[in-house]
């Protein structure tokens, strides 16, 4: 259930802060929710696949933990991000 190459290296770009970010908040929450999305569609049409609901439970928990750090360092890039991700909070 990872992502292909391509797919994260259109993330990356769209979410870095700089030309070499690779690994800030912002682009591992952006790849961390699109993770997230796949995982979903996959229960959808799988609902027995209790390894992949454990592995959506894990991923969820890693976002939340990245996106309280952001919004305790930087708030305007907390909201900026989520605004952008379509996340409730």
């Amino acid at each position: 259930m990872s992502l292909d190459q391509g797919t994260k290296e259109e993330i990356t770009k769209k979410f870095q802060l700089h030309e070499k970010d690779t690994g800030s908040a912002d682009v591992q929450i952006a790849i961390l929710t699109e993770r997230i999305t796949e995982l979903t569609e996959h229960l959808k049409r799988n609902p027995k696949d209790h390894g992949s609901r454990l592995a959506l439970l894990k991923l969820v928990g890693q976002r939340r933990r990245l996106l309280d750090y952001l919004n305790s360092t930087d708030t305007v890039r907390y909201q900026n991000l989520i605004t952008k991700l379509k996340l409730r909070r």
